[in-house]
């Protein structure tokens, strides 16, 4: 089972993704040098997201798609800033956009610890009675501090020892953690409790446990080996055109989806049926890990 995270600096490539390589037509990572003909180059700088998540957009506008989102202390590398608005990409999985320069902070210590559960309460005292004050997604990023038997010092605040753990810590069944997001509304560029899509539900359940995972559900195909007899397991990745989910058990999907608007478990047969219509063979692979 791999467990590297992707590489925060990707190897060019002739045929560069811009969903991946950063390159615009006045800009580009310096890392593509040679391979991209724009008139300046950049290093990127490293910056931490300080808010509880933010959204990746496809473009500087603030009504532009949101491709992706940047959660609490991950790291993303600033190409350019302009109109407030900063480019590069998020750094654990590459993903280039947009994303709020105000929300960023250069040169933040590295975190020690992640938020495991869907959603962690950060509490102004180390009392579950006291005021909450802000809210974690699962996958954010802190620097925590011990404090007593069930709290931890992190974000401003308190958080449950239930709901943190240290950054290499990490949990066993991807599927696991995607249950744990069922009823979770569809959103597309989303990765949180709040809302996220099909290959937001993936990446941030194989993250918990340690396995590097990109983005969108076409880059995730390449993912593990392809299942040629069929035979599903729990766990197995089912692809289908522009959309993923995990094999709950032998005959049941679950996924993130927009016919539902939800994250749901539902025969895997009622999937492909709905497809059959539009697709002669709706599922395009099976992939375990």
């Amino acid at each position: 089972m791999p467990t590297a995270a992707p590489n925060a600096r990707i190897a060019p490539t002739s045929n560069p993704d811009p969903r991946i390589h950063a390159w615009r037509d006045d800009l580009a990572d310096a890392a593509l040098e040679g391979v991209v003909d724009v008139p300046r180059f950049a290093a990127p700088v490293r910056h931490r997201l300080t808010a509880p998540q933010a959204p990746i957009r496809k473009a500087s506008e603030l009504d532009a798609v949101a491709v992706s989102e940047l959660l609490s202390g991950e790291a993303f590398d600033v190409l350019d800033v302009s109109g407030g608005v900063a480019w590069g990409y998020s750094v654990h999985d590459h993903y280039v956009g947009y994303v709020d320069a105000a929300l960023l902070a250069e040169g933040t210590e590295a975190p020690t610890h992640r938020i495991a559960a869907p959603t962690a309460l950060v509490f102004a005292k180390p009392d579950i009675k006291s005021t909450v004050i802000g809210a974690l997604p699962m996958g954010a990023l802190t620097r925590a501090v011990e404090h007593d038997e069930k709290f931890v010092s992190a974000a401003g605040g308190y958080v449950h020892r239930r709901h943190i753990a240290a950054i290499d810590d990490r949990a066993a069944d991807p599927v696991a953690i995607a249950e744990l997001f069922l009823g979770t509304p569809y959103k597309w560029g989303g990765r949180t409790r709040g809302g996220l899509d099909c290959s937001g539900l993936v990446q941030v359940a194989l993250d918990a446990c340690g396995i590097g995972c990109p983005r969108d559900s076409d880059m995730q195909a390449a993912l593990g080996s392809e299942v040629e007899d069929r035979r599903y397991r729990r766990g197995d990745l089912v692809f289908f055109p522009g959309h993923v989910g995990f094999m709950f058990d032998e005959t049941r999907l679950l996924h993130a989806n927009a016919f539902f608007m939800s994250t749901v478990i539902e025969p895997l047969d009622d999937v492909v049926g709905r497809l059959l219509p539009q697709y002669d063979a709706p599922v395009t692979a099976v992939r375990r890990l």
